[in-house]
Parts: C-alpha cells; structure tokens; sequence
C-alpha cells in the first residue's frame, strides 16, 4: 500500500485574524452532504453592493482566490501552497474583514464556502467562468469555460464573470478560447453585468511550455482584441497585467481597468511602486490581487492587504 499524500504546509499567518473555528470549519462539508440548498439560501440573503455603487466611492478593490480551480496552487517554491482550504479560506478571511477590500474573484465552491461562513455581505462576487485550460496541460490554451456561466451568475445575484484570454497567434487553441469568451461577455452583458476580461500575450515553447510575454506591444495587441469581443462592450472590463511602458499600453482601450497583481516578485518595493503609478491612469480603476496578498513572504495577510489599499487610497482620480 503506498503512503498517503499530504499537502505542503503553507506559510504560517501572522499579526492579528480571523480564525475559523473547527465547528465553522466543518460545518461546510456538513451543510453539504445535508443541506445544499443552503448554499442558494445564503446567496439570496446576502446583503448586496454594486459596481457601480463601489465605483463611484472609489477604485476597486478585489482579492482573487480562482487559482486552485485551475490546478495553479503554487506560490513561489511551494507548488501546493493553495492546496490547504482552509488556510486559504483563513487567508481570505483576513482580507475580506478589511474594510477597503471590495469583493473577491474565485470559482464556485471557493465563493460557496466565503457564503457560508458569513464572509461575503456587503461585498462584491466575481464568478470565474473558464478554468480548464489547466495549468501545465497539452490544451492549456483550449481554455474551456468549465466554471461558472452567465445565467447561473445572474441567479446567484452575484456582480459578473471573470474569463481568462491568453492569446497565442500560433497556437490553434486560441480560437476556441477566444470565441467562447466573445460568447460570455455579451451574456453577461444582457444580464447588465460586468465581464471582467483578462487578456494576456501567451506563447508556447518548443517544449510545450505556456509563458506570458511581458513586451508592451505584445499586450497592446491582446488588449485591442479583447475590447472588441461579444456584442456590446458596455459592460466590459479589463484585468491587466503592470508591464514596462503602461501608461502607452493604456492608451489602446477606454474601457475601464483592473491591475493584475499577481506574484510579488524578488522586490516587492518595486512591485508596489509600480502598481501606485499605474493607478494613477486615468482609465486604471483598481487593483485585483490574489496570491500576492494571501501568501506574503512574511505570512502576514493583514499587513500586505493594509499596504496595496493604501495604494490606493494615494491612487484615487478626482
């Protein structure tokens, strides 16, 4: 018989946080097997904001957790770093209690959890639409919308979808990816949601590897497709990524925009820096921010998140 799996032990939490007790704890997986419909319930008696109603107080703030969902748990070193549920769900905690953070970005069972724990009121939920271009995977640019879809966001009561649109010229899986994405922004679109779109210059090695391009015009070319797909941008959003020369990329879309945090890299003064000029954008309207904030080096949550909202605090147009 060979020795059970474990999962990596995470970076411990630090400073003062939410604790989820071992009776909340395992009560998701009781409500589950007993009482799913509680799921639905917890939704429709959420008490609910809008994008336009945290828009207009401010830029956004959103903190992402839809990796895991993707088969994307590393963070740094530790490749199974998201793995632990609950010490993501700790994490998220922590965050959401702060009174900046707007809302989160996770697939379903990720938000269905925060619902049951109470986490989730006055809050905006972005629903993760396409998680199955796995990461690492043969068809990792054939990204298929396997998560949530517009109807079931709409019935949720939940405030949009995000989707995933790495694009690759030579890669014949782009296009599949490309009209599926095209399909949920004016879906979501004729619910009078947001289509949160994050468009990323892909390219694929001889050894099969995906990598993101971080060359400016590279993203110039992605941000001008993504813009233009479905039937109405009205209701379109983008998610980028914080490369060289930003403000120029910018000037392609006058749609609103979101910063990619994504890793914190070697220097995080740099990192931080870079996301308080972008913000300063006149089309740059927030910051979405995941593994970076959940998985500080120093394993303080509370102390990163204090830090990025201060950004933008400094980062608010007029």
């Amino acid at each position: 018989m060979s020795p059970k799996t474990t999962t990596s032990a995470p970076s411990p939490l630090k400073g003062h946080h939410t604790v989820i007790s071992d009776k909340a704890f395992g009560s998701l997986t009781r409500v589950r097997l007993e009482t799913p419909e509680a799921i639905a319930t917890a939704a429709n008696e959420r008490h609910r904001t809008s994008v336009a109603e945290v828009a207009a107080a401010g830029d956004l703030f959103l903190v992402a957790a839809d990796h895991p969902a993707r088969a994307a748990l590393s963070v740094g070193k530790d490749r199974l770093a998201m793995a632990n549920r609950r010490s993501l769900l700790e994490r998220l905690a922590i965050a959401l209690e702060h009174p900046r953070v707007d809302g989160v970005l996770a697939s379903a069972d990720v938000i269905e959890d925060l619902l049951l724990l109470g986490l989730l009121d006055d809050k905006l939920v972005i629903g993760s639409m396409n998680r199955g271009g796995l990461s690492g995977s043969v068809w990792e640019l054939d990204d298929r919308f396997t998560g949530y879809d517009a109807p079931h966001i709409d019935a949720m009561g939940f405030d949009g979808g995000k989707m995933l649109l790495r694009i690759d010229r030579n890669d014949r899986d782009t296009r599949t990816t490309l009209e599926a994405a095209s399909r949920a922004v004016t879906d979501l679109a004729d619910r009078s949601l947001m289509a949160m779109i994050e468009p990323l210059p892909a390219h694929r090695s001889a050894e099969g590897a995906v990598t993101i391009t971080s060359d400016p015009d590279d993203l110039i070319h992605v941000i001008a497709v993504a813009s233009g797909i479905g039937a109405t941008s009205a209701h379109t959003w983008l998610k980028l990524p914080v490369v060289p020369d930003i403000e120029r990329v910018i000037e392609t879309t006058t749609l609103p925009c979101l910063l990619l945090g994504g890793d914190i890299g070697a220097d995080p003064d740099a990192t931080y820096a870079g996301w308080q000029r972008a913000l300063l954008i006149p089309q740059v309207h927030g910051l979405v921010a995941g593994r970076a904030l959940l998985y500080p080096g120093d394993g303080d949550v509370k102390s990163a998140v204090d830090r990025a909202t201060g950004l933008l605090e400094g980062g608010r147009h007029d």
